[in-house]
C-alpha cells in the first residue's frame, strides 16, 4: 500500500496518537478537549496526502525539504499555519510545536512500516512524506514566530497604556495645586501626587516583567497580608482624581484581609474602572463592590451602557482587542490591553474573572482566594 493511501485509510489511528502525545505537552494542554488537542492535524495530513499525489520536480522537492516551497501570492492560510498560530496563542512553546511534528512523523512511518512490505516506491514515498512534513513545520514555525513577536510588542505597549492613568492624576492634581485655596488641604493633594508617582515607578518595573515573560504569558505577583478594602479605597480616590466627570461609588463589606499583591490588584481595579468610564454611560455611576467571604473575596465593577455581544465577550480579554462602541478618544489612546492585564493579574492570584453584559448593564466580577495556591 502506498503511503498516501495508508494515511487516508488509517487517519483515526494516526490522529489518536497525535492526541495522546499532545496531551503530554503540559501545562498548555491541561484541560484541552479532543478537538483542541487534535487541532488541524487531520487537515495537515490531508494536505500531505495531496502533496504525495502531486507531480514535482527535483528542485521543488528540494525547496520543500528546506521549508521554502513557493506559494501563490493570494493563497489562503494553510492548515499548518493556522495550527502554528493557535498553538502560539494557546500557550504552547516552540519546542512543543516542533515536537508534535516529530511525533507525527514517527507515528506515520512506524505504523506504515509495520503493515507495509518494502517495494520499489517505498523510498520515494518516505522522501516525499518527509519533505511535506518539513514544509508544514516551516509554515507552523513561521506563524508561531510572528505571533510571538506580536506578544512582545503587546507587553512593551503596556507601559504607554498603564502609565496614562497615574500621569493624568499627577497633572490634574498639579493644576489643582496651582489654583489652591483654603478649602483643600495641601497634604491631601500632595498624597495624590505621591500615589501617582509610586504607581508610575511600579509600572516601569512591570515593563521588565512583561518583557521577560513574553512567552509565558504570565504576570509575577508578590503576595503579602493585605487589607484589600483599604487598598481599593486608595485606588478609587486615585480614579476619582483622574476622572472628575465620572461618579465612582465604592462599597466594601465582610472580611477583606487576605494574602494578595495589593499593587497588582489595584492595577486590575484601575483597568476595570477605566474600561467602565470609556465604554459606559457617563451620566450614571460606576459601582465598585468588594465582598469578603470565609475563603475568598470578590469584587465587581458595574456600569450602564451598550451591552457587549456574545461574540465580543469571547475575545474581549485578548490583547489588542477593544469593544466596538468606544469613542474616538479611546480608539486613539488605548492599545486594548486593560482587560488582558486584568485577567492575568487575577489568574496569578489563583482567581477567576467573568463578564456579564445584558439589558444595558455590564458587570466584571473577579473572585480571589484569600490564600492562593502555591502554584498560582
Amino acid at each position: 500500500m502506498r503511503l498516501a493511501q495508508f494515511i487516508e485509510s488509517n487517519m483515526e489511528a494516526i490522529l489518536a496518537e497525535w492526541e495522546a502525545f499532545a496531551r503530554t505537552l503540559l501545562p498548555a494542554s491541561d484541560g484541552l478537549d479532543m478537538t483542541a488537542l487534535r487541532d488541524h492535524a487531520e487537515q495537515i495530513l490531508l494536505a500531505t496526502v495531496r502533496d504525495l499525489g502531486s507531480a514535482q520536480t527535483e528542485n521543488e522537492q528540494a525547496s520543500k525539504s528546506r521549508g521554502e516551497a513557493l506559494r501563490p501570492a493570494q493563497a489562503p492560510e494553510t492548515a499548518a499555519e493556522t495550527h502554528g498560530f493557535l498553538r502560539a496563542t494557546g500557550g504552547f512553546t516552540l519546542k512543543q510545536l516542533v515536537a508534535e511534528y516529530r511525533a507525527l512523523r514517527a507515528t506515520v512511518l512506524k505504523l506504515w512500516t509495520a503493515q507495509h512490505e518494502p517495494g520499489p516506491d517505498t523510498l520515494a514515498d518516505m522522501t516525499r512524506f518527509n519533505e511535506a512534513i518539513d514544509q508544514a513545520v516551516s509554515e507552523s514555525v513561521d506563524i508561531f514566530a510572528l505571533e510571538t513577536e506580536r506578544w512582545r510588542n503587546v507587553f512593551l505597549g503596556v507601559l504607554g497604556h498603564d502609565l496614562r492613568g497615574p500621569l493624568n492624576a499627577i497633572l490634574l492634581t498639579s493644576q489643582l495645586l496651582s489654583r489652591l485655596n483654603d478649602v483643600t488641604p495641601v497634604s491631601k493633594l500632595a498624597a495624590r501626587l505621591i500615589n501617582g508617582g509610586e504607581r508610575m515607578r511600579h509600572l516601569l518595573d512591570d515593563l521588565l516583567d512583561y518583557s521577560r515573560a513574553s512567552l509565558d504569558i504570565g504576570i509575577r505577583v508578590t503576595p503579602s497580608s493585605v487589607q484589600l478594602a483599604e487598598a481599593f479605597e486608595e485606588e478609587i480616590e486615585l480614579q476619582r482624581a483622574i476622572r472628575p466627570d465620572n461618579l465612582i461609588e465604592f462599597v466594601a463589606e465582610g472580611g477583606t484581609v487576605g494574602v494578595w499583591d495589593a499593587t497588582r490588584l489595584r492595577q486590575a481595579l484601575g483597568n476595570l474602572v477605566s474600561n467602565a468610564a470609556k465604554y459606559g454611560d457617563g451620566g450614571t455611576p460606576i459601582k465598585v463592590h468588594l465582598i469578603g467571604y470565609s475563603y475568598e473575596a470578590t469584587f465587581t465593577v458595574e456600569n450602564t451602557g451598550p451591552s457587549i455581544s456574545a461574540s465580543e465577550v469571547k475575545s474581549l480579554f485578548d490583547p489588542l482587542r477593544r469593544a466596538a462602541h468606544g469613542d474616538d478618544e479611546t480608539e486613539r489612546t488605548s492599545l486594548g490591553l486593560g482587560l488582558f492585564i486584568v485577567r492575568h493579574i487575577v489568574r496569578a492570584h489563583g482567581g477567576t474573572v467573568t463578564l456579564f453584559s445584558r439589558d444595558g448593564k455590564t458587570v466584571f466580577s473577579a473572585s480571589l482566594p484569600k490564600v492562593p495556591a502555591a502554584s498560582a
